[in-house]
């Protein structure tokens, strides 16, 4: 009987039909294509994970290793309800911690002097925090709005300082000692008018001043919140701004959150001040509950997501649609700190090169959050954003699209993409800093987290398309398993997505949740840069890093562990390192007769490596000799739409030299699976022995 060759075509192919994709993969599972020197794509079971850490006790949404400068290597983890580091195995919570106070105004100020006495009863506040003042507050000639760094604390919990200062942040000097006032900010309407009088003494705007409200605030039947440009100055004390309706009432001096001041502080728990400590209900008293200093913990916050960087040893971290946070191993804080000057509101952030500069974007200059506005530091400087003319900090304000969705630090640039477009961010010095390009239209983002760089290109999820950036601009990346992803993309979580680089096998992923999930993330599609070929699987990943300082590529599951990747044979699910990987691929048809003829196959011949390099096999000091048993199954039909005959599993170990499958058709599709601990396969060069067996 004759005998026929069987080689894989690489890469899997959905689009197409089974009878169409001949000697090519229809579906697949947890597997990859490794190169050969004819550039054929070698199928072989996907590198195995085990445990790196865990559980936490939500979705982890954001990874980011790096290294101090003692050479300890951090992995930072950004989950829904805290924000950690884990080192040498051990995790630790740095979670920003928050404290909102809406108490009655009690300021005082003293003439000629910027220093600023704040009272609330029982806040404890300490130099190591920050206010967010969101009520604006007239006192002593100032007017007081926005974050300040608290300063000189006083031995009291009921009291602390801070330094008023002008936008340009510079101290501003009090006109008048005044000794627990202040009064807030309010508002007048009159029936069926658009106009609003806004009564704030010494507010010291002028017409086209931009005038913001960042809480929400109803009078007269308008609704305030966002900024305001300042239509008439009445005099030094009142203004008048225009609202987006008409009132249907006449109000009087309305005021804003119950006429109270709401400061927000921002808790740096920092070196425990001398004379506190543990004292009465925790952090209590005096050192162990005899001085008088309290020191404020506050409450951790939460976030759906963050995204992570570090600047040197210093960890930034920015909560969606929150300020900015350090943390340094050596400060000796035991929670992220608020960057005091840095936007209060952003969607993101990044540490751009060549100059060490702090990006953010759908950032904020007055506390109502822009989604087209990018903001950055000075360069080497992440305390001063304010542009001078001595400085390097700035902004800038894409001027398409409805929002800005990620950046990253490519080569030689920084590249921000809108949901619409592409646009490129390169430094070009004094006087304006950075140079803004649009390098590609109709390509915007899907996903905050859906696009990364390898290898001097980069690659990102769109709308309906995969993209790559190399040196002619975007462009789409045919995709054969199309129909996988975007025909079962659930849309109503978009931003879950995430994309995983993996330089070891030039591989780059995108974990996906599909319709009918609960919303979260369980899929991949999967493309090898190199054979530019596609595959797919059912394996979720809620976040993820690149080779880093800390080895090979490292996930989160859904189950609420972070797992370090291709260590193992196996997979790993709760914390189990020893699960089997359910590896698996099928085949389209193989046209084994043509015309009417029915062919008969009688012995298929397996040919594959079943271990990896190093170990012994055949007698040899080559390949390992796995305990691993590989399934292959035929279904065989005659036409494409009938349901197959099955034939198999035969199971297939290293010894095996055969299987007699021994069926009889046209039309034959191959599927090869493993599911026990400790496989490898790689599959080579099968063969058959066939002959004609009649006519159909």
């Amino acid at each position: 009987m004759p005998h026929s060759s069987l080689k894989l075509v690489p890469g899997v192919d959905v689009n197409r039909t089974p009878a169409l994709n001949e000697a090519a993969i229809s579906s697949a599972d947890l597997i990859r294509f490794v190169p050969d020197r004819q550039g054929i794509g070698l199928v072989q079971k996907l590198g195995g994970w085990t445990t790196y850490a865990g559980p936490f006790s939500s979705y982890i949404r954001s990874l980011w290793a790096w290294e101090d400068t003692n050479s300890k290597s951090y992995l930072a983890v950004g989950t829904e309800t805290s924000l950690n580091y884990i080192l040498n195995s051990n995790t630790v919570q740095i979670t920003p911690r928050t404290l909102t106070n809406n108490v009655a105004v009690s300021i005082s100020t003293t003439i000629g002097s910027s220093d600023v006495i704040i009272t609330d009863t029982g806040s404890a506040i300490t130099k190591w925090d920050s206010v967010y003042i969101q009520t604006p507050i007239a006192v002593g000639g100032l007017v007081l709005f926005g974050v300040y760094p608290t300063t000189n604390p006083t031995s009291s919990a009921n009291t602390y300082h801070i330094t008023a200062v002008d936008a340009f942040g510079s101290p501003v000097l009090a006109t008048s000692t005044v000794t627990n006032g202040g009064t807030i900010v309010n508002f007048s309407t009159t029936n069926i008018s658009s106009s609003v009088t806004v009564t704030l003494i010494n507010h010291g705007y002028s017409v086209g001043s931009t005038f913001a409200i960042v809480i929400l605030t109803t009078i007269g039947g308008i609704t305030l919140y966002g900024n305001y440009i300042v239509q008439q100055i009445i005099d030094a004390n009142n203004f008048v701004i225009i609202g987006g309706t008409t009132a249907t009432a006449t109000v009087s001096h309305g005021t804003i959150n119950s006429g109270n001041a709401r400061y927000i502080y921002y808790i740096g728990v920092g070196p425990v001040p001398a004379g506190t400590g543990y004292g009465i209900g925790g952090y209590g008293r005096g050192g162990y509950g005899t001085g008088s200093v309290v020191v404020q913990n506050g409450s951790p916050i939460t976030a759906i997501d963050w995204t992570l960087d570090n600047w040197g040893e210093i960890l930034i971290s920015c909560p969606l649609n929150g300020p900015v946070y350090e943390w340094s191993p050596s400060a000796g804080y035991s929670a992220s700190s608020l960057i005091p000057n840095a936007p209060i509101v952003n969607s993101g952030v990044v540490v751009a090169m060549p100059q060490r500069q702090l990006i953010a974007w759908g950032s904020t200059s007055t506390g109502i959050q822009d989604p087209l506005l990018i903001r950055w530091c000075d360069v080497n400087d992440f305390t001063s954003w304010i542009a001078t003319t001595t400085n390097q900090a700035g902004s800038y304000r894409i001027p398409k699209g409805s929002k800005i969705v990620q950046g990253i630090q490519a080569a030689q640039q920084t590249l921000i993409w809108t949901d619409l477009g592409l646009w490129s961010m390169q430094y070009v010095g004094l006087p304006y800093v950075y140079q803004f390009n649009e390098i590609g239209t109709g390509c915007g983002l899907i996903g905050r987290k859906a696009a990364a760089s390898m290898s001097g290109k980069v690659y990102w999820m769109g709308q309906s398309q995969f993209y790559e950036l190399a040196g002619g601009g975007p462009q789409s990346i045919p995709c054969p398993v199309w129909d996988v992803i975007f025909q079962d993309l659930d849309t109503a979580n978009l931003d879950k997505i995430r994309i995983a680089v993996n330089s070891r096998f030039a591989e780059v992923a995108w974990y996906y949740p599909t319709k009918g999930n609960g919303g979260e993330i369980n899929a991949y599609v999967k493309y090898n840069t190199v054979l530019q070929q596609w595959d797919y699987g059912s394996l979720a990943r809620t976040a993820w890093i690149n080779e880093s300082v800390l080895g090979p590529p490292i996930g989160a599951g859904t189950d609420k562990y972070i797992y370090q990747h291709e260590t193992s044979t196996n997979a790993a699910i709760n914390g189990n390192d020893d699960v089997p990987m359910l590896s698996n691929f099928q085949t389209g048809y193989f046209e084994i007769a043509e015309a009417d003829l029915k062919m008969f196959v009688d012995q298929v011949w397996p040919d594959m490596k079943w271990g990896y390099y190093g170990g012994t096999a055949n007698g040899t000091t080559v390949y390992q000799t796995p305990k691993a048993q590989i399934q292959m199954t035929f279904y065989v039909t005659d036409y494409p739409g009938d349901a197959p005959k099955v034939y198999g599993p035969y199971n297939l170990t290293q010894n095996t030299e055969f299987v007699s499958p021994r069926f009889r058709g046209r039309l034959v599709s191959i599927e090869i699976s493993s599911q026990d601990v400790g496989s490898f396969w790689r599959i080579g060069n099968m063969r058959y022995r066939a002959q004609q067996d009649g006519k159909f």
